[in-house]
C-alpha cells in the first residue's frame, strides 16, 4: 500500500469510507511529508496544522455519521491568492503581508463545507503575475523533479505540492496559464475551467477578464472530483455563470473512438524543445491508436495572442492594484506628513518588480491618447482570436498542443530577460483570451523533466477535455511517476 500522502482522492475516499483510515491519519502523513521535503520545497507560504487535523477530526465525525462527499477528509493547499478567514492572505506580495481575510472565497467554503481539509496557503508569483513561481516576495519555489529549476507559474506551489507529495490536490487560479503550465512542468494534472464555471468571488483580482481557479491533481479523476465540488454558480459573482450542475466523472472509463482532435499548427512554435516535440507526437500517436481521429488545423490569428495578452492583462492589473493606497488595507507608508509621498512609496515598497513592470504597462495602454491604439485594438483581435476557436470547433471536438514549448528551465535564467519568459506562455494564454477549458496532462518525460499535452474544447467541454485525458492516462504510466525527493 503506497504511503498516505501518495494516495489519489479517489484512493483516499474509498479508504476513508471503508474506515481503513482516518482523515486525521491521513492529514498527519501530509504534514509529516511537508516536515520532510518543504525545506527542499518550498510550495507553502503558511501551513496551517492545527487548522489542518481540527478539520480532519470533524471529517472523521462526518464520515462516521455517513455524511459528506468525494473530498471529506481529503487534505488541499490553496493558493494565497484565495481568501481564507483568519489565515493571512497575501498574493505572496508584501503589500498584503499582513492582510487576514474576514471571509472565505466560494470556493473555499464549497471544499470546507464537503469536509475537504486545508493544510496551507501554497506560494505563487507576486499577485499572480509571473510564469516560474520566483516572483512571490518570500521565496521562490522548487521543481521536485530537480531543485535547481522552476516549478512553472504563477500557481508553482499548487503544482510543487501536489508532485512532491505534500499535498493530495490544490486549488490554483488560472489567468494566461498560471495552473495549466505549472502542472505540465511537475508532471502532474491541472485543469482551467470555462470561464464563468467556477465563481471568483474572494479570488484577489489580477486580470478580471481572464482569471478563472482550476484544480491540480494527481489525476484527471481527481480533477474531475475537485470540479464536481467547486463548480456552479454564485449570486456573489457578477461573471459567475447559471448552469446545471454535471458530474463531470461520469464520463471517464468511456472510449474515445470517433473523437475529432485538432493540432494547430500554430502552437508547434520555433524554439520548441526536441523533447516535447517528440512526447507530444508520442501522445498523438497514442491518442490515434484510443480510436480518436487526428486532424490538422490552423488558428491564424494565434499569432496575436501573446501581444493581446499582454495590453490587455495589464491594463486589467493597473485597474484592480489601484486599490493598493495604502489607506484602506495593506501596507501603508507612514514615515511622512504627504499623502501623494505616502501613496508613492506604499506602491514602490508595497509591490515588487514584475508587479510594478505590469502596472506600468497597463496604465499606459490605458492613457489618453493610447487606449485606442493599444487596449482598444487588443479587444479587437481578443474578438478574431475568439472567432477563430469557434470556426475550428466546428470541424474539431477538441484540440491537443503541447502546454509548454519548453520544460523547466533553471532558477534565475530567464529572470533578466522579461520578454523570454512571457513567451513561455505562448500554448496557454489563448485558452483565456477566448474563456475556454484547457487541461494539461502529463505525457512523458524530456531529458528526466516532465512533459505536458494540453488539450481544449469549446465552451463548456470539460467533460470531453477529462474523458480523453482520462483515456489517454489509463493507457500510459506516466500520472504515476513520481519525484526523487
Amino acid at each position: 500500500m503506497p504511503e498516505l500522502n501518495w494516495l489519489s482522492i479517489k484512493e483516499a475516499h474509498d479508504q476513508l469510507a471503508s474506515k481503513q483510515i482516518s482523515s486525521v491519519e491521513l492529514t498527519q502523513s501530509c504534514l509529516d511529508r511537508i516536515d520532510a521535503v518543504e525545506d527542499q520545497v518550498q510550495s507553502f507560504l503558511a501551513i496551517t496544522p492545527e487548522i489542518a487535523l481540527a478539520q480532519a477530526a470533524v471529517a472523521d465525525r462526518m464520515l462516521a455519521a455517513g455524511e459528506g462527499g468525494p473530498l471529506t477528509g481529503v487534505p488541499v493547499q490553496i493558493k494565497d491568492v484565495m481568501c481564507t478567514e483568519g489565515v493571512p492572505t497575501t498574493c505572496a506580495s508584501r503589500m498584503l503581508e499582513n492582510f487576514v481575510p474576514v471571509y472565505n472565497a466560494t470556493v473555499v467554503d464549497k471544499l470546507i463545507n464537503q469536509g475537504a481539509v486545508m493544510l496551507g496557503k501554497g506560494n505563487m508569483d507576486e499577485f499572480a503575475m509571473g510564469s516560474s513561481c520566483e516572483n512571490s516576495a518570500f521565496h521562490p519555489t522548487h521543481n521536485p523533479w530537480d531543485l535547481d529549476r522552476v516549478p512553472g507559474g504563477s500557481s508553482g506551489g499548487a503544482a510543487a505540492s501536489v508532485a512532491s507529495g505534500e499535498t493530495i490536490f490544490a486549488l490554483g487560479s488560472d489567468t494566461g496559464g498560471s495552473v495549466r503550465q505549472p502542472a505540465s512542468l511537475c508532471g502532474v494534472v491541472g485543469l482551467k475551467p470555462t470561464y464563468g464555471m467556477v465563481s471568483r468571488y474572494g479570488l484577489i483580482a489580477f486580470a478580471s477578464s481572464l482569471d478563472q481557479i482550476g484544480p491540480v491533481g494527481r489525476s484527471v479523476q481527481d480533477c474531475a472530483l475537485v470540479l464536481n465540488a467547486i463548480a456552479g454558480h454564485d449570486p456573489r459573482d457578477a461573471t459567475s455563470v447559471a448552469r446545471e450542475p454535471q458530474d463531470y466523472t461520469a464520463t471517464l472509463g468511456q472510449d474515445i473512438k470517433g473523437l475529432r482532435l485538432g493540432i494547430p499548427e500554430e502552437y508547434f512554435v520555433d524554439g520548441m524543445e526536441p523533447g516535447t516535440r517528440k512526447a507530444i507526437d508520442e501522445a498523438l500517436a497514442k491518442l490515434e491508436s484510443l480510436g480518436a481521429t487526428i486532424k490538422p488545423v490552423s488558428l491564424p490569428t494565434t499569432r496575436y495572442a501573446l501581444a493581446c495578452y499582454y495590453i490587455i492583462a495589464p491594463s486589467e492589473c493597473s485597474a484592480n492594484l489601484a486599490r493598493y493606497d495604502g489607506v484602506k488595507y495593506g501596507y501603508s507608508y507612514q514615515e511622512t506628513n504627504d499623502m501623494w509621498e505616502a501613496l508613492e512609496k506604499t506602491r514602490e515598497y508595497g509591490f515588487g518588480p514584475e508587479v510594478t513592470r505590469r502596472v506600468m504597462l497597463g496604465t499606459y495602454a490605458l492613457s489618453s491618447g493610447y487606449y485606442d491604439a493599444y487596449y482598444l485594438k487588443a479587444q479587437q483581435a481578443r474578438t478574431l482570436i475568439r472567432q477563430d476557436f469557434d470556426r475550428v470547433f466546428q470541424e474539431v471536438d477538441a484540440l491537443v498542443t503541447p502546454t509548454s514549448p519548453v520544460t523547466a528551465f533553471k532558477i534565475g535564467e530567464k529572470t533578466g530577460d522579461p520578454v523570454q519568459m512571457y513567451l513561455i506562455d505562448v500554448c496557454t494564454l489563448p485558452v483565456n483570451i477566448a474563456g475556454l477549458p484547457g487541461l494539461s496532462v502529463p505525457c512523458g518525460f524530456s531529458d528526466g523533466l516532465p512533459v505536458g499535452m494540453q488539450l481544449i474544447g469549446p465552451h463548456f467541454s470539460e467533460d470531453t477535455l477529462l474523458r480523453t485525458a482520462h483515456a489517454y492516462e489509463t493507457a500510459t504510466e506516466w500520472s504515476s511517476a513520481r519525484p526523487t525527493l
